[in-house]
């Protein structure tokens, strides 16, 4: 089976992959409904690739970080993924942070959330309105690289640490 475009990206990067999400909500899968329904899952079991994927680029002297703009308070689907974030994404390597949305209105940010690899190349992630993802555009220009660069240096400097930031 080939690799997705993210699973080549992250098997190829030498320094670093960042992950900027700005949304509110993403599609209200079937994982989504059953956390909402109260039947409790291990993320790191039920999502295991992603988490092989990110230790081993971790492993590897790669830094992962996300970064997250939200709401508050949350809304559910990021109340969802705030509670899954130590057990999955911390769990697998990643450094998350989160930027309340009111703290953000001063920077100038993609339209799109994003994965930049090593500064050189920009995966945006495209969603229709109600959260489906539609596709995926891989973009090397260097004005647009250097574009998503700032803005998620300028998200990252101000967002709070995962393990200190207080939702509500």
């Amino acid at each position: 089976m080939p690799e997705t475009a993210i699973e080549e990206l992250f098997r190829t990067a030498q320094h670093s992959c960042r992950h900027l999400e700005t949304r509110d909500a993403y599609a209200l899968d079937e994982d989504y409904r059953e956390w909402t329904a109260g039947e409790r899952f291990d993320p790191a079991e039920r999502w295991s690739w992603w988490g092989e994927l990110v230790s081993a680029t971790v492993a590897r002297g790669v830094s992962v970080q996300r970064a997250r703009i939200v709401s508050e308070p949350l809304s559910p689907y990021v109340r969802y993924e705030y509670e899954l974030t130590s057990p999955h994404n911390i769990k697998a390597g990643e450094d998350v942070r989160w930027l309340p949305r009111r703290q953000a209105s001063a920077l100038a940010l993609p339209g799109n959330d994003f994965w930049l690899f090593d500064n050189g190349s920009v995966l945006f992630n495209h969603f229709a309105g109600d959260g489906t993802m539609t596709g995926e555009e891989l973009v090397t220009d260097p004005a647009v690289v250097r574009l998503c660069a700032s803005a998620f240096a300028s998200v990252w400097d101000r967002a709070v640490p995962h393990d200190q930031y207080q939702p509500f």
